[in-house]
């Protein structure tokens, strides 16, 4: 898996906020096959810093109803990754 590939997006939510502020640790959804060594590699590759810790988590699919049609949505992945101190990932430059 290529390293552009691991990384889906960021998670921009009030929980990682603070994580972020408290930890230095930020939250990324990431491919359900990309083990931590490669969300390792491509954090370190696109945002230049240094990772010093990576926790995963999966996140199980909700139950989603359309009328009286029911189904599940698939379950993802998601990283806390944890950045060398005094370094920081710049998530919020475009917004």
């Amino acid at each position: 898996m290529h390293t552009e590939q691991v990384l889906i997006k960021p998670m921009l939510t009030e929980k990682s906020s603070l994580t972020t502020e408290n930890y230095n640790r930020y939250v990324f959804k990431v491919q359900r096959k990309a083990n931590k060594y490669q969300i390792k590699q491509a954090v370190e590759q696109l945002f230049d810093v240094k990772v010093t810790n990576v926790r995963t988590a999966v996140m199980p699919g909700k139950v989603k109803r359309v009328g009286r049609h029911t189904g599940k949505a698939a379950s993802w992945k998601k990283a806390y990754v944890q950045v060398q101190e005094g370094q920081k990932i710049e998530l919020y430059k475009g917004l």
